[in-house]
């Protein structure tokens, strides 16, 4: 199972790490931590050093009390930050968490390595077309409507089905385009509840159907501090619990707040596998 980074062919049988970046003022968990060159370097080079695989930059909160901004905002807030890391890191591989086409287009035109889609096109209709013409892995995320009306849209007949049946759809349409390299993302805490996240989690397996890619995003999300009755900043301990369960279940790729828990996870993951 591999993806094509920049011309460099990357195995996923081995689960990689995804470090989190957000470049924004609201993100849930670290938003206004990275502004300044100078932060933004120290965590890139942190996450680099504790093995993380990718990095991928959001200058966009999906949170559902996150405003929208325009592309304009949105590449004045990313585009800076993809050259100043590849300046200093220039092997580094840089995901963009988009749904912007034109978000998208311009960040690889500057160096990035792949697309982290939550909305898998729906929310812009170019997206699957410049994916096609830039021809970089992309990350297909499951949600219903947007980040400011997910919340509403949580009744599902048969969870897993429903999403399995909702990647088909995608990636029938992105293969019929020319898109290679897939990876998908179950969407954990988008249009979901907390017991639905964690049905999701108990049934991640059944992904592999797919035959692609799976990624994970729970890092320190609400399934689990509200489960535990504290907050995201006290949540790195449940994170790594349910990042180990989701390696168990055939994730491929950990997107994750703090890397070093996270590639702890996955060697001694792999530590088991005889």
């Amino acid at each position: 199972m591999t993806i094509n980074c920049k011309g460099q062919l990357i195995d996923l049988s081995t689960p990689k790490v995804m470090g989190i970046l957000n470049v924004t003022p609201d993100s849930f968990y670290d938003g206004g931590k990275y502004i300044s060159d100078k932060g933004i370097l120290t965590q890139a080079e942190k996450m680099l050093n504790e093995g993380a695989f990718f990095i991928d930059i959001g200058g966009q909160s999906s949170k559902p009390s996150a405003a929208v901004v325009s592309v304009e905002e949105e590449l004045n807030r990313i585009v800076p930050v993809i050259d100043l890391i590849l300046k200093n890191f220039p092997q580094a591989l840089l995901s963009i968490d988009t749904f912007n086409s034109k978000v998208a287009e311009v960040c690889i035109e500057h160096g990035s390595a792949m697309i982290n889609d939550i909305s898998a096109g729906s929310l812009d209709a170019k997206m699957f077309e410049t994916i096609v013409k830039m021809q970089v892995p992309y990350i297909m995320m499951h949600m219903r409507g947007t980040p400011q009306t997910m919340q509403q849209l949580t009744d599902y007949n048969d969870l897993v089905k429903e999403i399995v049946f909702y990647f088909s759809e995608k990636v029938f349409q992105a293969r019929q385009l020319g898109i290679n390299d897939l990876i998908i993302d179950p969407g954990f805490g988008f249009a979901k509840t907390v017991t639905q996240n964690f049905e999701l989690l108990h049934k991640l397996e059944l992904f592999q159907f797919l035959e692609l890619p799976v990624l994970a995003g729970i890092s320190r999300k609400s399934m689990i501090y509200k489960t535990l009755e504290t907050t995201a900043e006290n949540a790195l301990n449940g994170t790594s619990v349910l990042n180990t369960i989701a390696l168990t279940k055939g994730a491929n790729i950990l997107r994750v707040h703090d890397v070093k828990e996270a590639v702890e996870c996955v060697t001694l993951f792999g530590a088991t596998r005889f």
